[in-house]
């Protein structure tokens, strides 16, 4: 994915904290299967919103993904193995859109 932009920071926390790689947040790209939802909690809000989605990797593993639009770029903010409240909250309000 070209218009994938992820920063130096942004690779290092996922390797180091998340064991994921840039690959990874490619393949669940690929494979999402429902739409993106908006950010709204005032402590994550950035102008433009984030928007975020869970999806799984081609090795099965569940990640969400959160990014930012911006003239045709993907802006990487953070990937990281979702808990079962955001699981939860994707897939109930995710269903609605």
């Amino acid at each position: 994915m070209k218009n994938l932009i992820i920063s130096p920071d942004t690779e290092e926390k996922l390797i180091k904290k998340h064991g994921l790689r840039r690959i990874d947040v490619e393949q669940c790209f690929r494979n999402r299967e429902r739409s993106y939802l908006l950010e709204t909690r005032p402590e994550h809000k950035t102008e433009p919103l984030s928007e975020w989605f869970i999806s799984e990797n081609d090795r099965g593993v569940l990640i969400k993904v959160v990014c930012i639009f911006i003239e045709g770029m993907i802006h990487l903010k953070s990937a990281f193995p979702p808990n079962d409240e955001e699981i939860s909250i994707y897939n109930t309000m995710s269903e609605n859109y």
